[in-house]
């Protein structure tokens, strides 16, 4: 037998010789549900395509790859959008960020990859001074991916039809690359002030220490700043509930109507016109003559529907049973009128005979809809008789229980491609999105979270805090010397970009509801997420709901002919509506706007096919090439019909907190 090493030989030579070819930098387009890491691969499509209402943000990136040599000074432009009869989108509706990279040291949850999470979003012209900051120009290393993220805001006034912009990306050595932007912007509206009330908390001596470095912040030095940021929060569509200075107390009532009055009554300068607070806390001492004062102010002003007082945090490890009810027999006698929250559950609500002192009850997620043997399936039939008060009202939040709240005590439910809706900034997007779906699921009329500034001095190195990255945390201090400019102002991460898109899926979920098919809107929103536990992280998914409504939406408001003396904003009265009918059926008022208690009817009047709406994402986007973002069947939208359903308005606008200390 012939040998065969001369032939192996050659072809070792042969393959030796062959050149190598240096893989070269990549820019491509991607949509806002996929978290761009430093191992991210590169991709070839060279066009977005998004679709939105009018007073609505669509999101998108243009990611980059270094290759072989990497790039050096890379900078992104994107100057307009140019639409039909030569109208732009462009100045302070299009914003362009660089992508920071936080650094997790320990994972969130038992699986996550540990290292650089991008989050941070470093402005190129900050949204709120309007200032040059330093987004670019920024570099690529060889091998690894960045991303810029880019957000569009169609304003109130924008005609429907189709729009086109380019984001042009340059480096040093001549490298430029394109990306193209297709924007279907259809005929509806969404209202400025969300339709889901919320109460986010901020502790203002973390927003004194991590700008100032100090910790005796005057109410001077602090309230204009404290009031970038709630002009932050009410452009991404929630509510910072509790940053008002506690010294003095009480403020000087001028004082404080003329710093927070403008964002209480919807005059603020924001770019979603007439947004305003939906909640606001008593934070002063709890005795008689200052809940008094407060109450009797709240009044005078019409603030008083969306005031609130605590009674404790989670009892009773934050606060007794006596403790709760003695803080509400105080409320009722000296502050009638004044709505009381707790964060609690059914099972303690009533067997600690709670029941007359609470107003809104605040539930956690995994308590609303959960695992544990106490909780298991959906809960919100145990809400019943308490909700038959009138005045009351059921709102939900998530805590440290949704990833363990002692590190090796991660939550079981948190499998691969499950799991609890989840703020951490080392969870998929889809996690941050969900919140906003569940609460409609569950009938709940409001959203609290405990925290936004937990960490916000290290925010942009640290921000590992009762076993999660990002727990508590939800802002970066945008310091002069963190992102350029003069003006420090606060600086979005990314997971408030997916919060605000978890609130305008809730408005899509109301109006499918509003227009007259909510089972429809629960079905597409259960087969999304079948339980609170079992969030996909699939955010392609969740695009693909959202069409599913908008298209729904469309069918359900196709023939119907415009009340000219409804305003856009038409809305609830706080303390109008009946409760879900106990036999589940259709609930009416504001509980059928949250999609009432029942978690879908798996027959709805009119299932749309998969693939039924083409060439656009909710809410988000799609990437590849060819063709303009369509809507399939040309969804023509009545902006009277969406921007003037009934709002669901806080009839008792409260927070809640979790299993941690305030601060």
């Amino acid at each position: 037998m012939p040998s065969i090493r001369p032939f192996r030989a050659a072809l070792l030579s042969l393959t030796v010789a062959l050149p190598v070819f240096a893989a070269e930098p990549a820019v491509w387009g991607e949509g806002m549900m996929v978290k761009v890491r430093p191992g991210t691969a590169a991709r070839s499509a060279t066009e977005v395509r998004l679709t939105a209402a009018r007073n609505e943000f669509v999101s998108f990136q243009v990611a980059l790859q270094g290759g072989d040599t990497g790039l050096k000074n890379v900078r992104a432009k994107l100057p307009a959008l140019e639409g039909p009869g030569a109208t732009t989108l462009s100045g302070p509706d299009v914003t362009l960020y660089r992508e920071a990279l936080v650094s997790t040291k320990k994972a969130s949850v038992a699986g996550e990859a540990v290292g650089a999470w991008p989050d941070g979003l470093v402005p190129d012209t900050d949204e709120i001074a309007g200032e040059t900051r330093g987004a670019f120009p920024f570099d690529v290393p060889a091998k690894e991916a960045r991303a810029v993220w880019v957000d569009v805001h169609v304003p109130q006034d924008a005609p429907p039809g189709d729009y086109v912009g380019t984001v042009t990306v340059e480096a040093d050595g001549g490298f430029q690359r394109q990306v193209t932007a297709r924007l279907t912007v259809v005929d509806a509206a969404l209202p400025s002030t969300s339709s889901l009330p919320s109460a986010f908390l901020l502790w203002p001596p973390h927003v004194c220490r991590a700008h100032t470095g100090r910790e005796d912040c005057t109410p001077e030095e602090l309230q204009p700043l404290l009031a970038r940021y709630q002009r932050m929060a009410l452009e991404h569509r929630f509510t910072l509930s509790s940053l008002f200075p506690r010294k003095p107390w009480p403020p000087a009532w001028s004082d404080f109507d003329a710093t927070w009055g403008p964002y209480l009554d919807g005059t603020a300068p924001t770019r979603l016109q007439g947004a305003r607070m939906t909640s606001l806390e008593y934070v002063g001492p709890l005795d008689a003559a200052n809940l008094r004062d407060f109450t009797a102010h709240m009044k005078e002003r019409g603030w008083l529907d969306r005031a609130y007082v605590q009674l404790g945090d989670e009892p009773p490890y934050g606060t007794t049973f006596e403790q709760v009810r003695a803080t509400g027999d105080l409320v009722r006698q000296a502050a009638p009128g004044l709505r009381t929250m707790l964060t609690t559950n059914s099972r303690e609500l009533k067997g600690n005979g709670l029941e007359k002192h609470v107003d809104v009850a605040v539930p956690l997620v995994n308590h609303l809809d959960g695992t544990d043997a106490n909780f298991r399936g959906d809960q919100r039939g145990t809400y019943t008789g308490f909700l038959e008060r009138p005045g009351t009202a059921l709102w939900m939040y998530q805590s440290c229980m949704s990833h363990g709240c002692a590190y090796g005590t991660n939550a079981p439910e948190n499998q691969p491609g499950a799991g609890w809706p989840s703020y951490m900034l080392d969870r998929s997007a889809a996690k941050a999105r969900a919140m906003e779906w569940v609460t409609f699921l569950e009938g709940a009329t409001g959203e609290l979270y405990y925290q936004t500034v937990g960490m916000l001095s290290t925010a942009w190195t640290d921000q590992y805090r009762f076993n999660g990255n990002g727990d508590g945390t939800l802002f970066y201090p945008g310091t002069p010397a963190a992102i350029g400019g003069k003006t420090d102002v606060p600086v979005a991460s990314l997971r408030l970009k997916l919060l605000r898109q978890g609130m305008q899926d809730y408005e899509w979920l109301k109006a499918v509801s509003d227009a007259g098919d909510p089972d429809f809107a629960r079905k597409v929103a259960r087969d999304l997420i079948p339980a609170a536990s079992r969030v996909t992280d699939d955010g392609a998914a969740f695009d693909a709901a959202r069409l599913k409504l908008i298209q729904r939406y469309e069918e359900l408001t196709a023939h119907q002919t415009p009340d000219a003396g409804t305003p856009l904003d038409a809305g609830t009265p706080p303390d109008a509506g009946t409760k879900p009918p106990a036999d589940g059926g259709t609930a009416s008022a504001p509980e059928e706007a949250a999609g009432g208690p029942s978690r879908g009817t798996p027959g709805s009047s009119s299932d749309v096919a998969p693939g039924a709406v083409a060439g656009a994402q909710a809410g988000g986007c799609t990437t590849g090439g060819g063709g303009t973002a369509a809507v399939a069947g040309g969804l023509l939208f009545a902006a009277w019909a969406l921007g003037g359903m009934r709002r669901q308005r806080a009839r008792v606008t409260v927070p809640a907190r979790r299993k941690q200390a305030r601060r």
